[in-house]
């Protein structure tokens, strides 16, 4: 009588283990076995972290095992329960793998395919081929399309993280409660005294210190030194929260009048400004994106303020980034320029009108949509194309972890009406909304290429800007992860005419284009890939902007913004439309109150939190993959990821601004923060 040992594992999340009834029935080719209870005598089975085996008996040889099927039953109450993975030793003594990483919730059957990889193609019997299209069909209809708003990137149909199907659920959901988590870090910071002092303005810039002073790092505590010194300001655009938005310029736009009398003192070459910018020493930031856009009326009693400010920056001989001329708004007539030859309270405040202007963008366009919605469409596209079985499937899903998870519970409590996000934002309030659907209309697929990005702001030369890390770094990561991505599709694909083939990878490609970015013709997503190479950047893409992009813009937040005249949330007074007007009361009494200042300080703080547990770039621990070529090409990866760490830890020696948000033992696999 055949007998084939089955080992089944049970997740170490909380509460992955069950006193439900689980049974098993194994499908061959030949014959399927008879559905049998697992359950050892006197032993308490499928407990958390545990390892169990069986054995169950058939009448007959089964032929190849096809699939496991497992079904839970009612013990007493119901009791989830996540499966990691089944392995099957047969009468032959083959071992067979049977990955699952899948909960099984209430009365529920799974069935799992063995772990090779396969592309739709390649599945020849009816039996297989039926499993597939109904795996995508019971997925469909839990990962649906939503509107959270119009002209918003769509998102999960869930209104609260628990509606959400369990597999995408956090293990704890008290572990990613935003008040909860908000409260603590203003508890922990010792700022707690200060949470509900609304329009309390702080005396002077000492004052800030009081709260600044228990909660400094080695960056934060710099910035508080050097804030006011025009090469901390410039050098941020290049390796602050947001490094994305500097671009050189070639020809001054003519809503912005920069003069050269204006600027020839802060130039050191002996050039005109035309000169300098022919070559190539002048740059701009445009805050564009901020016109019209509405400030935060959430609280009567503060009216709160935005600005649309133009910045024209000078690379000196030291090859700094230095500031020389900034207008408030974008409409010359009504804004003066202010330079650094002004007063120094003007100029002071010019600067800090720029610095609130950026963290509005960073935190709404660079960070939300950027990279927590794009990643979400990615990944309820895959979920909806793509069977576990799919190699693409099983590259994308440790990047898509938690990620729809932690979007839900931001439209839940974060920036949803009334969110968080009013407390202590000029954008709260509904700015936000529209700054993301604003931005919308100039998201193209391109610019979520890393090279691509650097390029189209003609920023590629080392040699021109020798300390942009963001840009070197980046195209480190960016390389790594490609050759990974490229190694991963040739073992499957081979050739353009199998991605032609393959009708669910093309079916994930229009998904995105078509459902998640709602066919927006100027986004320019691709609804279709044709060759190996355009996938490969396509994946590369999805995989860099959900860890190292993400990474990049979101865990440097508290260095570069919890010293608050650095990056204030939230304006009191209006930008000022003449010169001679500022002073220090004026710029106090412009900055955040106590109040604000402590809910953007416990803000910034938990997002730069990681995970207890974090996965970081090429940690697979979950075993998608059982082929050796995979497992060798993502050895492969991560000797170059730690190559690429040595390198930035070694070049960060001795600095007084190290730059590591893009070093790979500090990016974590997905967007989960």
């Amino acid at each position: 009588m055949p007998s084939y040992t089955v080992t089944i594992a049970t997740g170490n999340q909380w509460f992955a283990g069950t006193d439900d009834y689980i049974y098993i029935t194994l499908v061959g080719t030949d014959k399927c076995s008879e559905r049998t209870l697992l359950d050892k005598p006197l032993y308490n089975d499928f407990e958390r972290g545990a390892i169990d085996s069986y054995d169950v008996r058939t009448s007959e040889n089964l032929g190849d095992i096809v699939f496991v099927k497992l079904e839970k039953k009612k013990y007493w109450v119901h009791d989830d329960w996540y499966c990691r993975y089944i392995t099957v030793k047969t009468p032959s003594g083959d071992y067979l793998e049977f990955p699952c990483f899948r909960w099984l919730v209430g009365d529920s059957e799974v069935v799992v395919r063995d772990g090779r990889a396969f592309l739709p193609q390649d599945d020849k019997t009816s039996l297989v081929k039926q499993h597939r299209q109904k795996e995508l069909q019971t997925r469909r209809k839990i990962y649906k399309w939503k509107e959270w708003q119009p002209g918003f990137p769509m998102s999960i149909d869930a209104n609260k993280h628990r509606e959400l199907p369990r597999d995408i659920q956090f293990d704890s959901e008290k572990g990613m409660d935003f008040l909860l988590n908000y409260s603590k870090a203003i508890e922990n910071l010792c700022v707690n005294q200060f949470m509900h002092m609304f329009q309390s303005s702080w005396s002077d810039f000492g004052d800030f210190e009081k709260i600044f002073v228990r909660i400094k790092n080695t960056i934060s505590e710099y910035v508080m030194e050097h804030w006011k010194e025009d090469f901390m300001f410039g050098y941020q655009f290049l390796n602050g929260c947001n490094p994305v938005l500097i671009r050189k310029c070639h020809k001054l736009p003519d809503k912005f009048p920069v003069t050269n009398e204006m600027v020839s003192v802060s130039l050191e070459r002996e050039l005109t400004l035309e000169q300098e910018m022919e070559a190539g020493n002048i740059y701009i930031v445009d805050f564009e994106l901020l016109d019209g856009i509405s400030a935060n009326k959430t609280d009567p009693c503060t009216l709160q303020y935005l600005a649309a400010p133009i910045c024209l920056l000078y690379k000196n001989n030291q090859k700094k980034i230095m500031p020389i001329a900034i207008q408030l708004g974008q409409d010359p007539k009504e804004n003066p320029i202010f330079l650094p030859t002004d007063s120094q309270y003007d100029w002071l405040l010019a600067k800090i009108w720029v610095r609130s202007s950026d963290f509005q963008i960073h935190q709404t366009v660079t960070h939300l949509l950027k990279t927590h919605l794009m990643t979400e469409v990615f990944g309820i596209a895959m979920f909806r194309q793509l069977p576990a079985v799919h190699p693409v499937y099983k590259l994308l899903i440790p990047h898509i972890r938690f990620t729809i998870a932690i979007n839900t519970k931001a439209r839940e409590q974060l920036i949803c009406e009334c969110g968080i996000f009013d407390k202590a934002n000029a954008t709260g309030g509904g700015g936000h909304v529209q700054l993301v659907q604003k931005a919308m209309k100039t998201l193209t697929y391109k610019s979520l290429c890393f090279p691509e990005m650097i390029k189209s702001r003609d920023l590629e030369s080392v040699e021109e800007l020798p300390t942009y890390f963001y840009r070197d770094d980046g195209y480190k990561v960016w390389e790594a992860t490609k050759n990974f991505v490229a190694d991963v599709v040739s073992i499957y694909y081979g050739c353009d005419e199998r991605v032609q083939e393959d009708e669910e990878i093309q079916a994930f490609i229009k998904d995105v284009c078509s459902f998640g970015m709602q066919d927006f013709d100027h986004c320019e997503f691709p609804k279709s890939v044709k060759t190996c190479e355009e996938l490969i950047e396509y994946l590369t893409v999805v995989v860099f902007t959900a860890s190292s992009q993400h990474a990049a813009v979101n865990f440097g937040q508290y260095d570069w913004c919890s010293w608050i005249p650095n990056a204030p949330p939230t304006m009191r007074k209006p930008p000022p439309n003449e010169k001679g007007l500022a002073n220090v009361n004026l710029i106090i009494d412009t900055l955040p109150d106590r109040g604000r200042s402590s809910w953007h300080l416990g803000a910034v703080w938990a997002l730069s939190q990681f995970q207890e547990n974090e996965l970081y770039l090429g940690m697979y621990p979950d075993e998608h993959f059982i082929e050796k070529p995979v497992k060798q090409a993502m050895e492969k990866f991560r000797k170059e990821l730690t190559e690429i760490s040595s390198f930035i830890k070694k070049r960060n020696e001795g600095k007084k601004l190290p730059y590591a948000y893009l070093s790979p033992d500090k990016i974590p696999n997905s967007v989960a923060v």
